[in-house]
């Protein structure tokens, strides 16, 4: 019997209290055969967003896995080697994020807020909803692309140069 390596993703979002914990947790149950997910923040919150398990809840089988992170977790000699990290929001896109271990390929999939301040709860749990499914829709075609079938050859090998052409980023301007 032969174990084959998965791809590493770590989804990165400002609190790590819902949009990364959602492609997080989407990822595991879709394709967790193929992936290992992680999720993580400059600032993580206290514990994951009530709505966002309430979006989770009906099809994911393991929530008590997740909770917030900080990024900093996945940035020591001991962290877990990335393959690839996605920013989904513009606060830990690009030059914001730290250097992680192996350098991994950087993507973006920017999302709207739906923990944005000045939101009516009812708002806020229409967009909850919203952004739920244009993860859904962002994950299951990230976890159709060719070149994630096979397992990764070594770190760094994820290639994200053509991520966004090849799916192209959801802006998403509520």
């Amino acid at each position: 019997m032969s174990v084959t390596r998965k791809y590493k993703v770590l989804f990165l979002c400002r609190e790590n209290s819902a949009r990364s914990i959602i492609a997080e947790a989407l990822l595991r149950e879709l394709a967790g055969h193929r992936f290992e997910a992680f999720s993580a923040g400059p600032e993580p919150a206290t514990r994951v967003h009530p709505i966002a398990i309430a979006q989770l809840q009906p099809g994911i089988s393991d929530l008590g896995v997740l909770s917030p992170k900080s990024w900093l977790e996945f940035t020591g000699e001991w962290a877990p080697r990335m393959d690839l990290v996605i920013a989904m929001d513009e606060c830990v896109a690009g030059h914001h994020a730290p250097r992680f271990p192996g350098e991994p390929s950087l993507c973006r999939w920017i999302f709207a807020d739906p923990l944005a301040d000045g939101m009516l709860e009812p708002e806020r749990v229409r967009l909850f909803e919203k952004v739920f499914w244009q993860i859904v829709r962002q994950v299951s075609m990230f976890i159709e692309l060719p070149q994630y079938a096979a397992p990764p050859a070594r770190t760094g090998d994820a290639s994200c140069a053509s991520m966004s052409e090849t799916i192209p980023a959801i802006q998403c301007n509520v």
